[in-house]
């Protein structure tokens, strides 16, 4: 007990470096962005193929939101401060969820504002910078639940869920979700949805006008956003009526 209340404090430390250096990267990613745009952002344009990417890059983005959400509130409930380990809920389906949201949310963003080799770039610094965090944290799980969590290993993936489990599940018991938890992520939830559709929009609008861009875009992101509006409903009542057992 006293070795798993060290690996707690420790985590508590671990999370407030890890903020910081997450700031410190955003900071430098943010003034590379405003000083060669032209090399990063993909240029506007009306094929069917771009708006489809844009649609499907905020649908990324909002699930990756919902999945960090989730996570977050999840583990914060459950998992007893660190001392139980968790395999329900997003954690059922993925050992690092809040992970899976960031990836998502990446994606997204690029699929909807910038050119394509910076897909390889994000992925790059995404590997670099959270696969030895994800290390880290298995050896001290390994230490706290030796058994246990070489059983999770072998039966759920790392970070990318696979097809079967997703699948067979409904999906609100992998991903759970409760309003509570969303509002402690809403700030960062909106921040990132309105800068990156105020920058998707700002040069179609300009050179086509408001209404070309909503009958192209804007409706089906409109429909997007509204969907996970009421998917957020539905999960916020499931996990209500009956959140997964935990284990």
């Amino acid at each position: 007990m006293a070795e798993a209340r060290f690996f707690v404090l420790s985590a508590k430390d671990s999370m407030k470096r890890r903020l910081k250096i997450n700031g410190f990267i955003i900071f430098i990613v943010a003034l590379l962005i405003v000083l060669f745009p032209a090399v990063v952002f993909r240029k506007a344009s009306g094929s069917f193929f771009n708006g489809i990417m844009k649609i499907i890059g905020i649908a990324f983005i909002l699930l990756g939101q919902i999945f960090r959400a989730s996570a977050r509130g999840y583990k914060s409930e459950n998992s007893q401060e660190g001392l139980f380990l968790l395999r329900s809920g997003p954690y059922a389906v993925s050992r690092n969820p809040m992970y899976l949201g960031i990836l998502l949310i990446g994606l997204g963003i690029v699929s909807v504002l910038f050119k394509w080799w910076v897909l390889s770039a994000f992925l790059l610094l995404f590997i670099l910078r959270y696969l030895p965090l994800i290390f880290k944290e298995e050896k001290k799980l390994s230490v706290l639940f030796p058994q246990a969590y070489q059983d999770y290993q072998r039966s759920v993936p790392r970070i990318l869920p696979s097809l079967s489990m997703i699948a067979t599940r409904e999906i609100s018991e992998y991903l759970p979700i409760k309003l509570p938890w969303l509002k402690k992520e809403i700030g960062s939830i909106l921040a990132v949805l309105f800068i990156t559709l105020f920058l998707e929009s700002w040069e179609d609008i300009k050179n086509a006008g408001i209404r070309a861009y909503l009958f192209k875009e804007g409706t089906g992101i409109l429909v997007v956003i509204i969907f996970f509006i009421y998917l957020v409903g539905y999960l916020n009542r499931r996990t209500k009526n009956g959140v997964p057992n935990k284990g």
